[in-house]
């Protein structure tokens, strides 16, 4: 798993405007820095684009190492959203919270009241959910300061944990990946890495496991290896997964995972996982690509939470949900076949598809 921080090596951190890992043609709305004195909140709110819907995202907690580390991660995770949320068909926007702090540490229901207080101050601009460091229950607390936050614990009204939905949709990306490569959606006797063992990640092995998979795990929490031998005795702890001999790679911990010297190494097949920002640069699609490697964009495989979700805010039955995730492996399979029928990346196919449904919402 790559620091979050590490993400910032490459481009200017001090930079708001004119940033190199940015779209002139789609910038950001607005960036909102929230301070609060009294509980410590230190908390960055970016808001993309609200073209298609309100800007919807998570908001993660997380010790960064520094500001600029804190802000290109909401910038580059809330542009994902918005992506994210125009190929997987909703009428949302793109947005990303960063509270700055160690949740184990830092996170008190008062500080998380305050952060409430600062989403009700947008008027429904943005849209919280939970992301690492926050859950359910924190999104309980949130939400006793402001009406604008999904994923609530269903005592609450929410439709609790978005991890099961997130899984289940890269599952299901993960069997188009492999019809387009072996011919046929089925995992069973395959070898997968998952990478990563949170809410999302554990979920995937449940999947893998019961499909008949073989499963390779890591993470760099032992306790949440542990967890996982203890439940599949045959599943097999590694230290590093990308170096296997493994057919499908599953990244499920923070992005950054795929580099240009990692892309021209990896053994698997196919790429498919939860973790957001996979590439460290955008010519690692290339890289993949040129080399038979079938990499599913990670906005595109994970959309299974947003797609939960944004159904609370249309009252929809937990069988509707499932189906509209379980319909990512349709989505995939469409991707698939524009990146073989124009000569195209797999990247290049989901921005195509997310930017003509953006430039379409501008003119309606």
């Amino acid at each position: 798993m790559t620091p979050t921080s590490t993400l910032t090596t490459a481009i200017d951190t001090t930079a708001v405007f004119d940033r190199k890992d940015s779209n002139p043609e789609f910038p950001h709305e607005q960036v909102i820095f929230c301070e609060d004195s009294a509980t410590g909140l230190r908390a960055i709110i970016g808001i993309h684009s609200t073209v298609l819907g309100p800007a919807l995202g998570g908001t993660r907690f997380y010790p960064y190492a520094d500001h600029g580390s804190a802000l290109t991660d909401v910038l580059r995770l809330s542009r994902g959203m918005t992506y994210k949320a125009a190929v997987a068909g909703v009428a949302l926007g793109g947005g990303k919270a960063v509270i700055i702090g160690d949740p184990a540490q830092a996170k008190t229901n008062d500080l998380l009241r305050a952060y409430g207080r600062f989403i009700e101050t947008l008027s429904g601009h943005y849209i919280s959910a939970g992301d690492i460091g926050t859950s359910s229950d924190d999104l309980d607390i949130i939400g006793q300061t402001t009406d604008h936050v999904v994923g609530r614990s269903a005592t609450a009204g929410g439709s609790g944990n978005s991890g099961p939905m997130t899984a289940l949709g890269v599952f299901q990306a993960m069997r188009a990946a492999a019809t387009s490569v072996w011919g046929e959606p089925n995992l069973s006797g395959r070898t997968v890495g998952v990478e990563g063992l949170g809410k999302v990640g554990s979920e995937l092995v449940s999947l893998l496991h019961a499909n008949g998979a073989r499963v390779v795990v890591t993470d760099v929490n032992s306790h949440a290896v542990e967890r996982i031998i203890a439940k599949y005795p045959d599943v097999t702890a590694v230290k590093n997964i990308a170096s296997c001999e493994i057919d499908v790679y599953a990244p499920c911990a923070l992005g950054g995972t795929l580099t240009a010297s990692s892309a021209g190494q990896i053994k698997a097949r196919v790429v498919c996982g939860a973790a957001n920002n996979q590439l460290w640069t955008p010519d690692v699609d290339q890289i993949l690509h040129s080399r038979g490697v079938v990499w599913v964009p990670d906005y595109v495989a994970n959309a299974g939470g947003l797609i939960q979700v944004a159904n609370e805010r249309v009252s929809s039955t937990p069988e509707s949900v499932r189906s509209q995730v379980e319909s990512i492996y349709d989505t995939v399979q469409a991707l698939l076949d524009q990146t073989s029928a124009e000569s195209i990346t797999p990247g290049q196919a989901a921005d195509l598809i997310a930017e003509q449904r953006i430039r379409a919402g501008r003119i309606s």
